[in-house]
């Protein structure tokens, strides 16, 4: 083995960076392999690496490896002693920690939270959450006692990791959540900064996460509609606002049994409190609206566009049923403004658009099919139980029965009359009888596939429309994101404000996903944020420890080369890792292990 360096030239200075490199023989050629990079070295660490080098190398010089010669200094090296030691994870740690940086989180919890007495600041704590669930969502827990004794963090940020526990953890949460509100206003001011974005049509949904356990101290945690198939649990439902472009702007916590249209009064207000009202246009799923709703945002001047029910559908049967009119705004989707008389009805004035998609049909029919059959072979199957029983049978656990499962199949269950009645002609008494109801099996035929959109906003046509509602996937995204990536659900706390804190970190957590998704969007690199984690996270960080003959050791906190694709990512980001860390003695007495 031997010492070699390479010059780089970077910010207008000359860097010379040291490099541990052995000869290794494939074949009939003799290649260098990289052991260790070892970073800048003073003038004192030329002198051993000089002399360590000749050592290694069992001649006197190396000609155009080294500087030309200083005083002799000579630190004899013990070969079989050398190490590797702390290897951990450094790549996507450390790039949560420079997205941290983009977003300027430094100076917002900084500014915040200002030092005390305490070790480690309450600010580097919000940092280490966020920086966690970014990386690899886990339970407070897990991240003081395993994850971050795996990963360079601690050597990044320079703090004792042996400071951080559970506790501190939990405190953390109780630090930054009183900071919501602050940090939302925060994040508006650097995605215009950032991205150039604009706020003049804001996306709103909700969804639910869950819990386990009672949660009896957490009166928002209520049974509602579970979105997460959970109803055995209880939840709390989550209002996101985000911009055309899925930047999250604000959030909102609400009542798990808080019916979805209830919350738009409360979040349009919160967004117009803090960045006035604008001639902006707000756009929600068709379980967001009633006529109440848009009456109120129609006489407050606000603009929207908004899915409507399906049954809204069979007042224009004979538009959907014709087929001229409809305008073709993207293969397989065809729309087209419906006749509505302004002022009739609870539409108003709006515009409504009729829109049909050839997808989206073929898959309600299959759905449709689907649950017809399910409930086909069990009325069948409850029919034979009547017919069959030797004693009596309850009709109203019949009854009981069929609700069930026409619960579980609301999508054909309008598609079928049930009746069941008490009858002497058999010993079980009871009798189910069911037939399809033609005309609303028709319907939904002609209806599979078409769904409509109702706006105030008259000065778009019928493609701006539709092209503006589907955006509404950015917010479906976001969800998808905080579940199934950043793992927001299921909630363990019990106390209310240390769930609505764990939200707040998981909301922390997207800001640096979806900051990372831009970026390497507009690199040309797809727009899956946890390949680009999971591929530099091969990247890691260890300290060559060199043992000295006199019973020192020389510690090198360095970070292996990148391979191939992980440079790639790397070049496509414009981004260069560090070669090598600080650590607090570069130089201390060897133990007796060496």
């Amino acid at each position: 083995m031997y010492l070699r360096h390479t010059v780089r030239r970077k910010d207008g200075k000359t860097h010379k960076y040291w490099q541990l490199v052995r000869s290794v023989r494939i074949g009939k050629k003799v290649r260098q392999e990289i052991v260790a990079q070892l970073g800048e070295l003073d003038a004192k660490g030329r002198l051993r690496a000089s002399d360590l080098a000749r050592r290694l190398g069992g001649h006197a010089e190396q000609p155009g490896l080294f500087d030309p010669p200083l005083d002799k200094e000579v630190v004899e090296v013990r070969l079989n002693g050398v190490k590797l030691e702390r290897v951990r994870r450094f790549g996507d740690v450390w790039l949560g920690c420079k997205l941290w940086r983009m977003a300027k989180l430094d100076e917002f919890f900084e500014t915040h939270l200002p030092r005390g007495e305490e070790h480690i600041p309450w600010s580097m704590m919000a940092k280490i959450l966020t920086v966690a669930r970014f990386c690899e969502p886990s339970s407070e827990l897990h991240i003081a006692e395993d994850w971050l004794r795996k990963t360079a963090l601690a050597d990044i940020l320079g703090i004792d990791e042996e400071k951080i526990n559970e506790d501190r953890l939990y405190r953390g949460l109780d630090k930054v959540l009183p900071l919501k509100k602050a940090l939302e206003a925060h994040m508006k001011t650097q995605w215009e900064g950032l991205f150039e974005i604009q706020y003049d049509l804001l996306l709103y949904d909700i969804t639910s996460t869950y819990f386990e356990g009672k949660m009896e101290g957490n009166p928002q945690a209520q049974r509602g509609h579970s979105r997460d198939h959970r109803p055995d649990c209880k939840q709390v439902c989550i209002g996101l606002v985000v911009t055309r472009d899925g930047m999250p702007l604000g959030y909102e916590i609400f009542p798990g049994n808080l019916h979805d249209s209830k919350t738009v009064k409360t979040v349009v207000e919160m967004i117009e409190s803090r960045y006035g009202k604008a001639n902006r246009v707000w756009v929600m799923d068709r379980g967001m609206v009633s006529d109440e709703i848009l009456t109120w945002m129609r006489e407050g001047g606000r603009r929207y566009l908004v899915g409507l029910p399906k049954s809204e559908l069979k007042k224009h049967a004979a538009e959907l049923a014709d087929a001229r009119g409809w305008k073709d705004v993207r293969g397989g989707v065809a729309v087209r403004y419906a006749q509505v008389v302004p002022g009739e009805g609870s539409v108003g004035g709006d515009l409504l658009l009729l829109c049909r998609s050839d997808e989206r049909r073929e898959k309600e029919a299959a759905m449709q099919g689907l649950f017809s059959k399910r409930i086909e072979e069990a009325l069948a199957k409850l029919q034979r139980r009547c017919q069959k029983a030797a004693r009596p049978l309850s009709l109203e656990k019949i009854q009981r029965q069929v609700g069930r499962l026409l619960q579980r199949n609301q999508r054909a269950a309008k598609s079928f009359v049930i009746r069941c009645e008490v009858v002497a002609d058999r010993p079980s008494g009871v009798r189910v009888e069911w037939s399809r109801d033609e005309a609303e099996q028709a319907f939904k035929e002609q209806s599979h596939g078409c769904y409509a959109l109702r706006t105030n906003v008259r000065d778009w046509t019928e493609e701006d429309v539709w092209k503006t509602y589907i955006q509404l996937t950015q917010v479906e995204n976001a969800f998808r994101a905080h579940k199934s990536e950043l793992e927001i659900r299921p909630i363990w706390h019990h106390r209310e404000d240390r769930a609505q804190a764990h939200i707040f970190v998981c909301f922390l957590a997207y800001v640096l996903w979806k900051l990372l998704e831009q970026w390497q969007n507009r690199a040309g690199l797809g727009d899956s944020p946890r390949t680009i984690l999971e591929e530099l996270g091969h990247i890691h960080s260890g300290d060559v420890v060199l043992p000295t003959m006199t019973g020192e050791r020389i510690r090198l906190r360095s970070i292996v080369s990148p391979e191939k694709a992980q440079k790639f990512i790397l070049q496509r980001l414009g981004i260069d890792l560090p070669r090598r860390m600080r650590i607090p003695d570069l130089v201390s007495k060897c133990s007796g292990d060496f």
